[in-house]
């Protein structure tokens, strides 16, 4: 009891030992809502702090699913630990044997992943494939592997 006294309290802006008595709660240094109700016992402030805490409670809940679906997403296109995901560790291993530096079919194919510059650019990057470094390579390639499958790799894809 006492630690819910002390969070109401926290949360209200009011002494403890205010919302411990039960009666009256003085608010005349509150500001807002709580300083046009003096009238308010300790047991209605109460009940206000405590829908007040069941709305922030509801409202994390949110966010953590939110933060929880967002992260599915990622890990569908990752590995567990934040690295590149199996099926793209092994298109980069048969396109470019993992060489982020990779240049193939005399020039035309660039980089881990052996993008074309169109298939690049279309994949938001920019410049040269085989000279973005590797962590961006991962990333492209993991944006073109969740919106068109492995079909873009038709030799290494399947």
């Amino acid at each position: 009891m006492r630690k819910t006294i002390l969070i109401l309290a926290a949360l209200l802006g009011v002494a403890p030992a205010a919302l411990a008595a039960g009666g009256p709660v003085p608010t005349e240094h509150f500001s807002g809502d709580l300083a046009q109700a003096s009238h308010r016992s300790a047991p209605q402030l109460r009940a206000e702090a405590q829908r007040k805490l069941r709305t922030a409670e509801r409202r994390a809940k949110t966010a953590a699913e939110r933060r929880q679906r967002a992260r599915a997403r990622r890990d569908r296109t990752r590995g567990p630990a934040g690295g590149v995901a199996p099926q793209l560790e092994a298109i980069a291993r048969c396109e470019s044997g993992g060489d982020p530096a990779a240049v193939g079919g005399g020039g035309q194919f660039r980089g881990k992943y052996q993008f074309t510059y169109a298939t690049w650019a279309a994949a938001g990057g920019s410049g040269d494939p085989a000279a973005a470094p590797e962590a961006e390579q991962d990333r492209r390639a993991a944006q073109l592997y969740a919106g068109s499958g492995p079909g873009q790799w038709p030799s290494c894809g399947r």
